[in-house]
């Protein structure tokens, strides 16, 4: 058995001591009226761009996310929260080092007393969410359920979601595509960015993501025998019989798109293994990216 499968299978349990910390951080965490920029990398990044869009959409103030390489500084924000899961990706650090005097920073991290920790004003650890695998699984789902807490969003039909993905039956063709699209809307995209992610991660399979209304401008072109495309939540009318039209196979989720991050993992697992390759070692990546510093 992989790292990554014991660790897919815990989320529930962590998705619910996360929820719990929701109420403890509250002061640590972006305050309603804030301008706030989110900063991340991989998987951090995709967290990110869910939490800003159900930050806007909930009313809780203007919120951005960035890579860490491409964050900007110059603007007036009220905080940053700066997300990494080891607490040593060199791009985060320069980044949180890079923020002007007097703004509050909030770190989230899976790593307490990391240089990433040690640096923020205010921390929030999720440790019993780290992870031994190489690809982030429960650690970036734990902080969004953590962040959906915070903005007041009760978890429990999540918790309770989320055990019944982890035995939902596979879709049809999930397991033999030649390539794969993940489309989302709102929150959404974010989460079928990281959806694509995990795919390329760990099966080293052709895998994308778009806003679902942009499918049609563009990326459709490719869809045909041997695509699978699935949507993260309710697709765009009329988009599923044009998909179906081009011949690829088209999967609309059941569940919340957070939960049905599940149901991918389970499917990038299978897909590794049918490679013989090990999901939780993928080519050319390592926990953290650490780069060489100049002297």
């Amino acid at each position: 058995m992989f790292h990554i499968e014991e660790e897919i299978a815990s989320q529930p349990r962590c998705w619910a001591q996360a929820a719990e910390l929701a109420g403890r951080y509250a002061d640590a965490l972006p305050r309603s009226g804030e301008r706030v920029a989110v900063v991340g990398c991989g998987s951090a990044l995709n967290i990110g761009q869910v939490y800003a869009a159900l930050r806007e959409t909930a009313g809780y103030g203007e919120t951005d996310a960035f890579s860490a390489s491409e964050a900007h500084f110059d603007r007036p924000y009220d905080r940053y929260l700066f997300i990494s899961r080891s607490g040593t990706t060199t791009e985060t650090l320069e980044a949180l080092d890079a923020v002007p005097p007097g703004i509050p920073t909030t770190a989230i991290t899976a790593r307490q007393g990391s240089p990433l920790a040690n640096s923020a004003k205010d921390v929030v650890t999720v440790e019993f969410a780290d992870e031994l695998s190489i690809v982030q699984t429960r650690f970036p789902t734990s902080v969004m359920v953590l962040l959906r807490a915070h903005l007041g969003e009760d978890p429990d039909p999540l918790l309770a979601a989320a055990e019944r993905a982890l035995v939902a039956p596979l879709p049809e063709h999930a397991l033999s595509a030649r390539q794969y699209t993940f489309l989302g809307r709102g929150a959404g995209v974010g989460v079928a960015h990281e959806a694509a992610l995990k795919l390329r991660e760990s099966a080293q399979v052709w895998a994308e993501s778009y806003p679902a209304m942009e499918y049609r401008h563009g990326p459709i072109a490719v869809a045909g025998p041997g695509s699978l495309v699935w949507s993260l939540g309710p697709p765009p009318d009329r988009l599923a019989a044009e998909v179906l039209a081009t011949g690829a196979t088209f999967v609309a989720s059941p569940f919340d798109p957070l939960v049905e991050l599940i149901v991918v993992r389970r499917v990038a697992v299978g897909l590794a293994r049918s490679l013989g390759l090990d999901p939780d070692s993928p080519h050319h990546l390592r926990y953290s990216v650490v780069l060489a510093r100049d002297a």
